[in-house]
């Protein structure tokens, strides 16, 4: 995976009015931490930022901390519930082929067999992988399968390098008989006839 670069600088105050001028600079408080350094706080370009996240588990290469270069990957993101605009964030330094825990997405592709409704369980998954080589993510092909079917997590193919770091045993799909317009109105006119049969044996009892 491609890495972003992006410009940082030391942070010295703190608290809710310091953010907000941080903020206001058009720059988002951040605090850079791991591998057994003490957590440094420090403020990034807004809009760099933002378009750098539109990449799920972007790797980013923060300069100008301590006089070295710093590969990070964003933990923990914080942004306004109304506006949207970031508020926070948290980075993680990582090395190269140190492996780190991360969710990548699951594309389904194909159809299933006729008959088939299907549904997914996951849309994600978390792995065990390099923090240099993590995948966008991965796809798993449904192509005739049969009614009936569930697939668990443990049958994803992940890349070279990748594995699974959740329940291999959780589902991953189902597919199930797809119910016909005959047979759901029958099922609903059924649930109908029942409820009116009760209001009379309600009032014998009376």
């Amino acid at each position: 995976m491609s890495e972003v670069r992006i410009a940082a600088e030391p942070r010295t105050e703190f608290g809710k009015g310091a953010a907000r001028r941080v903020r206001r600079a058009g720059k988002v408080p951040a605090v850079l931490y791991g591998h057994g350094t003490d957590p440094r706080h420090i403020t990034l370009p807004g809009h760099d930022l933002m378009l750098a996240l539109k990449t799920p588990n972007v790797l980013l290469r923060v300069e100008g901390v301590g006089g070295t270069d710093n590969l990070a990957l964003p933990k923990a993101v914080q942004r306004d519930v109304i506006k949207g605009f970031l508020e926070h964030v948290d980075l993680l330094v990582v090395e190269k082929g140190e492996k780190v825990a991360v969710e990548i997405p699951v594309t389904l592709t194909g159809e299933v067999a006729s008959g088939g409704s299907l549904y997914q369980e996951a849309v994600s998954v978390e792995v065990l992988t390099e923090a240099t080589h993590i995948p966008e993510g991965v796809e798993f092909n449904v192509e005739g399968l049969e009614p009936g079917t569930q697939v668990t997590l443990s049958e994803l193919k992940l890349p070279a390098g990748t594995e699974l770091h959740t329940d291999p045993d959780a589902t991953l799909l189902i597919v199930s008989h797809e119910r016909s317009g005959a047979a759901a109105e029958g099922e609903e006119a059924a649930g109908e006839g029942a409820g009116e049969g009760s209001e009379p044996a309600e009032a014998a009892a009376e």
